[in-house]
């Protein structure tokens, strides 16, 4: 078992020892701390229309993003009550998980070793940034976790991952996930 003591996530140190050196070699940072980091990640899993149907799917899918995030999930309610669609005010429609820290470094170093390379027909993800530093990605099916067990899910969910960095620009983002070996196809 591992002591939480003295426990470091491996890309954490990967980042301390070597990346930021490269990022202030290859951006010319005077100072330490314009140096871009990780700041946190958020996922984000949306029921739809199987939520408005069957309310313990909402329920189903907080327990799914507690597995993979490692630490529990939050449901995310209707804000307004929409008739066409036959959504209630506050009812369940999903689920979300903030990850900061340690969390947040585990989460990407599974997401970039072990969940991407068993996506079906992957070539890699899509550079979306923001303007501002910061990287979004959907997947189709979260059971390429292998926290998920595929025999005891009732339902596959897409699933949204949302990389916030200090990065300014978006290329010094992009040059920050690329050495973190952030799979990007273009």
């Amino acid at each position: 078992m591992l002591d939480a003591a003295t426990y470091t996530p491996r890309l954490k140190t990967i980042y301390r020892d070597a990346i930021k050196a490269a990022m202030k070699e290859e951006f010319g940072y005077s100072n330490d701390m314009m140096i871009p980091r990780l700041d946190k990640i958020v996922l984000n899993i949306g029921c739809g229309a199987e939520a408005v149907r069957d309310s313990k799917k909402a329920k189903s899918a907080v327990e799914d993003l507690t597995k993979i995030a490692g630490q529990q999930a939050v449901t995310t309610k209707a804000k307004k009550s929409i008739a066409g669609f036959r959504v209630r005010e506050e009812m369940p429609l999903g689920a979300k998980v903030t990850l900061r820290g340690d969390r947040m470094y585990d989460f990407l170093d599974r997401l970039i070793t072990i969940a991407m390379p068993r996506i079906r027909d992957f070539r890699g993800v899509k550079p979306s940034f923001d303007g501002r530093g910061n990287f979004a990605m959907g997947m189709k099916e979260h059971i390429v976790f292998p926290e998920i067990d595929f025999d005891k899910v009732d339902e596959v969910w897409g699933m949204d991952i949302i990389i916030t960095t200090t990065a300014k620009t978006d290329a010094e983002a992009k040059a920050l996930l690329k050495h973190f070996n952030m799979p990007f196809n273009a």
